[in-house]
């Protein structure tokens, strides 16, 4: 079979909500937590995140914005992510991406106190698709 197109990753990928972001530490350790896709899962090579401006990712990525992304799915169906994350404290961007799941993290909505919307830029994707893998440059 042939090398998977980013569109036929994106078909797969939107059975998956939950990717593990990991960013590097100001102390150097590499340090992951579950981030959601909140349904915008129209996979382009570009992902996007809720947080709170003071949360340790946030920080993390002021420090080094080389992130990665790990995503697994059913079926013996991951996909590794390697970008660049840019914090946005746009509000014309936070509703862009808000649905109404972010409602429960984020009570007042794309008005919450200190929110920050993290966007990350495939530089690489690498996949694995039962016994088939590939690897795709965005």
């Amino acid at each position: 079979m042939g090398q998977k197109t980013l569109p036929e990753l994106s078909e797969r990928m939107r059975q998956i909500d939950i990717a593990m972001l990991a960013t590097h530490t100001e102390g150097g350790a590499i340090a992951s937590r579950p981030m959601s896709n909140n349904g915008d899962v129209a996979y382009d090579g570009h992902s996007h995140y809720f947080s709170y401006g003071d949360a340790r990712t946030v920080s993390d990525i002021e420090g080094n914005p080389k992130v990665t992304l790990s995503f697994q799915g059913p079926k013996r169906f991951a996909v590794a992510v390697e970008g660049k994350a840019t914090l946005i404290r746009d509000k014309a961007a936070f509703r862009e991406h808000w649905t109404p799941e972010l409602d429960k993290w984020f009570e007042q909505g794309i008005d919450t106190p200190g929110i920050v919307l993290i966007r990350v830029d495939a530089e690489r994707v690498h996949y694995w698709d039962g016994t088939e893998q590939g690897e795709l440059t965005p």
